[in-house]
């Protein structure tokens, strides 16, 4: 396992900019390590991801300088285990929505004495042929991954002060349109309610010491999060690609 870059700059307080993608290959990754972003999260969730390509997207990510983080599709403890033991760095976990959730999630990623995830000779321990004893690797991984729930529901959002206090949580990532469809806006997340809402959610987060992320739409988007405390800011690819993709056609002859 490598240095979290990622987490250094959380640490550091300096907002980080990264991508979510539900695409399956290296290249992209390459792609989005070289323009600067600092993280690349692989969408397990929405996307046609299998383990085997993950290894190849996160060896992309580590040639190219750029921290890799996957959303998993089940808060399942062998299925985080297995993502973690490839190499990535941190989580981004839907269906998190109360503390035994949480307790749930830290426990599959982090090794005792904060968790019982499992050790083996796999590709995140360098095979237990590297410089690191067994117990300085294990207190190293734990020093350098993360974990962050999703706010995608109203659930979540009520238990969210509990959550937030738990150890080993490093902050929460929330998701604008599934939190709006919770609230019952299946237009999107444009009404004064969702965005009461997170700004409720920025502020307990924030006031806890942890870090928050969520969409930004574009650079203005992203400043204005910045003032309200947000230190992940989320794009995809597919949002990068169209609007340019819209400029450049904009005279197209019809």
């Amino acid at each position: 396992m490598r240095e979290n870059i990622l987490k250094e700059r959380l640490l550091a307080k300096k907002v980080t900019y990264g991508i979510i993608s539900p695409t399956i290959d290296p290249i992209i990754c390459e792609y989005i390590g070289l323009c600067g972003f600092d993280f690349y999260i692989m969408d397990a969730e929405h996307g046609p991801l299998t383990l085997t390509e993950a290894t190849h997207l996160i060896r992309a990510c580590e040639n190219f300088g750029i921290t890799p983080l996957a959303r998993i599709n089940s808060l399942d403890e062998k299925l985080i285990l297995q993502y973690f033991d490839a190499g990535i760095m941190g989580v981004m976990m839907p269906g998190t929505n109360n503390i035994d959730d949480a307790k749930k999630l830290v426990q599959a990623v982090k090794y005792y004495p904060q968790g019982n995830r499992g050790l083996g000779p796999v590709r995140s321990a360098a095979y237990m042929a590297g410089k690191l004893s067994q117990a300085e690797y294990l207190k190293f991984s734990n020093e350098q991954t993360l974990v962050f729930p999703m706010i995608e529901t109203v659930e979540c959002l009520n238990n969210l002060s509990e959550m937030v206090n738990l150890e080993g949580i490093d902050g929460f990532i929330l998701g604008p349109r599934d939190l709006a469809l919770s609230m019952g806006f299946t237009d999107g997340p444009m009404h004064d309610e969702v965005n009461i809402a997170i700004d409720k959610a920025i502020t307990i987060v924030t006031d806890a010491g942890k870090f928050f992320g969520t969409v930004a739409a574009n650079s203005e988007q992203a400043k204005e999060l910045t003032k309200k405390g947000v230190s992940l800011m989320l794009n995809s690819v597919q949002g990068l690609i169209t609007p340019s993709a819209k400029n450049f056609m904009q005279d197209r002859a019809q």
